[in-house]
């Protein structure tokens, strides 16, 4: 397996607008339970060209009007394309360089990823692999705007493993002309892009390939079930819904045209796992409505196999806490707490919420009637050992850094 193969430079369209600030948007899949925060970036944005006109915030999807949202989506992007909004830039790469909110900074290299090398069934053996298991209803509505969109934007962040770094390193020194610089908006941040063609794209594909080879992937993960390339880090659902849509193109296409077709392939960011500005947070557990008395004999009972043994947890309610553990990699340790979890509840009655940050789940838990898991701090060194070993992490199993973090809309592709 060629690692060149799976990320591609290709076409990639850039906005002929003066504001990037009010053009570029971040992910539909954040703040979904503020819709302040969207209430705001529409009024920020007003009448300008903007990635606010051609997604649908998933805070925006119980919405009655739901439907004439999405035709005006179709609109939107019918219009942008009609106009000449866009420039093209063929057979690119895009090396970007994005301050987080916090100040970190976090390189990447956007360009398009092979949907043939990825699969997200939980038995998979791909060499681009979901992390986290999919949440079902998050699809249908994604798979229903691509199917009739003509453009894609990208909020896909893949990981590479690469503790030398080179795939980064040969990406800024080829990297040429600035493209853009702008800050983002509701805090987050900033971003640059450099385009990446012709012989500095070459490069960047041969350190791709170095990364790949059959040695390097034995020295890093040994006698592997199968070869880990990339892992999603954010985004599963999208890769997920391009994947489906993909799928169901290909049946009706020669083997030629499967080569070429603009839909086989999806723009992602391709991020260093290693890059010091990326940092794993756990999401921690809180059940509303029991009895802690009950929750916290039932856990300690549950996970006394393991007691003393593996990585650690808290469960923890107003009633006390216990200190508990699974032995296992990372990824079994958060299905055992997460099976626990969900067994209690069909047996005993509440409803799960999935919180950051420890001291809020502390706080929560001070009053009658909630429970806590205080889940094990996940390192950056299991995700793809853990992967590896036991296929995608549960659902809800890690963030990557903070909301206004996550990657904001700018580039576009041509799907059809």
């Amino acid at each position: 397996m060629n690692l060149s193969d799976c990320f591609l430079p290709g076409e990639i369209l850039l906005p002929r607008v003066r504001d990037l600030e009010k053009w570029s948007v971040i992910a539909c899949d954040q703040f979904t339970a503020d819709p302040d925060y969207w209430q705001r970036v529409s009024a920020f944005v007003g009448d300008a060209p903007s990635t606010l006109r051609l997604m649908l915030p998933e805070a925006w999807l119980d919405r009655a009007d739901r439907d004439r949202l999405e035709a005006g989506i179709i609109r939107s992007m019918n219009g942008y394309l009609a106009g000449g909004l866009f420039d093209a830039l063929p057979d690119s790469y895009v090396y970007l360089e994005r301050t987080l909110s916090g100040g970190g900074l976090r390189r990447g290299i956007l360009g398009l990823l092979d949907l043939e090398y990825y699969d997200y069934r939980e038995d998979s053996r791909s060499p681009i692999h979901a992390t986290e298991g999919l949440v079902p209803d998050r699809l249908p509505p994604r798979l229903r705007l691509r199917k009739q969109a003509e453009l894609e934007l990208p909020h896909l962040v893949v990981f590479c493993d690469d503790p030398g770094m080179a795939v980064m390193k040969t990406a800024a020194q080829n990297k040429g002309g600035l493209l853009y610089d702008t800050p983002l908006m509701e805090g987050g941040g900033s971003v640059k892009g450099w385009r990446i063609t012709g012989e500095g794209a070459e490069a960047v594909r041969e350190a791709l390939a170095e990364l790949g080879t059959e040695d390097a992937l034995r020295r890093r993960y040994g006698e592997a079930r199968f070869p880990l390339l990339y892992a999603v880090g954010d985004g599963n659902h999208s890769l997920a819904a391009a994947k489906e849509g993909w799928e169901e193109i290909r049946e009706s296409l020669t083997p030629e045209e499967r080569q070429r077709h603009p839909a086989r392939f999806t723009l992602a960011e391709l991020v260093d796992l290693h890059e010091p500005a990326i940092e794993f947070e756990p999401i921690h557990r809180v059940l509303f409505g029991t009895d802690p008395v009950s929750f916290l004999a039932e856990a300690e009972a549950w996970f006394s196999p393991w007691k003393g043994r593996g990585r650690p947890f808290t469960c923890l309610t107003a009633a006390g806490k216990a200190a508990l553990s699974v032995d296992g990699t990372i990824g079994e340790c958060i299905a055992a707490c997460e099976t626990f979890l969900e067994d209690y509840r069909d047996r005993h009655g509440g409803n799960i919420d999935y919180i950051h940050g420890a001291e809020d789940v502390t706080a929560l838990c001070r009053k009658e009637g909630r429970a806590g898991i205080l889940m094990p701090e996940m390192h950056k060194s299991d995700l793809f050992p853990s992967i590896i070993r036991s296929g995608p992490l549960p659902k809800k199993s890690f963030s990557i850094g903070p909301a206004r973090d996550k990657r904001y809309y700018l580039e576009c592709r041509r799907i059809k």
